[in-house]
């Protein structure tokens, strides 16, 4: 009996250190992940295991949790799309590790109403009580794809105010308009990356697109965790 508890206390030893060791050298293992957004995080009209955070999660054996929300706004709330998500960060689980925002695609095909104040506001408003809900976490932001006609546009005009808005609070953001390889603004590229053949879909990535900014995204998220 005693040598058999030895054997099992030595096995329990032996399963720790392998745990340590692969925590160590997989800084994500294990670590809990909550992606907050709109379609782009709920992935619209395919599966969400086609998506690249959830991609990434699998990979790195983290827990993966997704609030994505079709229609969603940061600084809007809509009867049909839901309560923005300056509110709705509320309604995430506690605990999280990191969590990643991935939105602004419907606030700016809506700016005209929002205006560049409100949105500033709400997400100042959404830095803030994420900063407050997860003070250990590791936040950070995605921009919204490139759009025809980008420069001067609404979509610009909010991919600029998240990188200030954000970065005032000492959030990364990573700009997917001008630094993802996604190139949104071209039918083309789009045939072969978007969903529907990009015939009318400029935003939502099919699983061959996520594939392709996975390896981009993950390095982001990796130079900006611990």
């Amino acid at each position: 009996m005693k040598y058999r508890i030895l054997a099992i206390l030595a096995v329990a030893i032996l399963a720790a250190t392998a745990i340590t060791r692969a925590q160590q050298a997989d800084p994500l293992a294990g670590k809990k992940i909550g992606v907050l957004g709109d379609s782009y995080v709920r992935n619209h009209k395919e599966p969400m295991e086609n998506t690249w955070h959830y991609k990434l999660a699998k990979k790195h054996g983290m827990e993966y949790y997704n609030y994505g929300r079709n229609g969603n706004c940061i600084a809007l709330d809509l009867k049909q799309w839901g309560t923005g998500m300056y509110r709705r960060y509320a309604d995430m689980r506690d605990s999280l590790d990191y969590v990643v925002v991935i939105a602004g695609h419907n606030d700016a095909a809506r700016l005209d109403s929002i205006g560049i104040g409100l949105f500033r506001e709400r997400l100042g408003v959404l830095c803030e009580g994420l900063i407050e809900k997860y003070p250990e976490a590791r936040i950070m932001f995605f921009t919204p794809w490139t759009c025809k006609d980008f420069m001067g546009s609404d979509r610009e005009k909010v991919v600029d105010a998240m990188l200030e808005v954000c970065g005032s609070y000492g959030i990364p953001v990573f700009d997917a308009a001008r630094r993802s390889g996604i190139y949104a603004a071209s039918e083309t590229f789009r045939r072969r990356y978007f969903q529907g053949g990009g015939v009318k879909d400029t935003a939502h990535l099919n699983a061959r697109g996520h594939d392709r900014f996975l390896p981009v995204a993950e390095a982001f998220i990796l130079g900006n965790g611990r």
